[in-house]
């Protein structure tokens, strides 16, 4: 458990540094949102199923693999916990038509199905693929 949440705090403190994130995918897993929220940043939650969400989060229906833009727009940042390699580039498109930064974690050993950065945390990896123009 204790590298559990030190792996959180690592996430938390990476995409802290962001004003404006989207998770995707949230579903019960709601530490990261809540923190970053309490933190601050203006987080908007999304999944294919209503969600309960914590206080200070915006959630919004969304299906990434059909993503609607304007949830995604004013983000500096789209982020993912255990995301399944079939969602890797609809996730990747999303992030890229917005402009903005992708960084997401895999589920035990899949690795990413895009080009990315790869940033060591506690327990595992976080992987960021930037849009930006260079």
């Amino acid at each position: 458990m204790a590298h559990s949440r030190r792996n959180l705090d690592a996430i938390i403190d990476y995409v802290d540094e962001y004003e404006q994130v989207v998770e995707i995918g949230i579903g019960r897993r709601t530490e990261v949102a809540r923190e970053l929220a309490k933190r601050g940043v203006s987080v908007t939650a999304t999944d294919i199923h209503d969600r309960d969400v914590p206080a200070g989060v915006r959630f919004v229906r969304d299906d990434i693999v059909d993503p609607d833009p304007s949830v995604y727009a004013d983000a500096d940042a789209v982020y993912a916990r255990n995301l399944p390699p079939e969602l890797h580039r609809p996730a990747l498109e999303a992030a890229r038509e917005a402009d903005t930064d992708f960084l997401f974690t895999t589920l035990g050993g899949d690795q990413p199905a895009v080009p990315v950065e790869r940033v060591t945390i506690e327990t595992g990896t976080l992987y960021v693929a930037r849009t930006l123009s260079e």
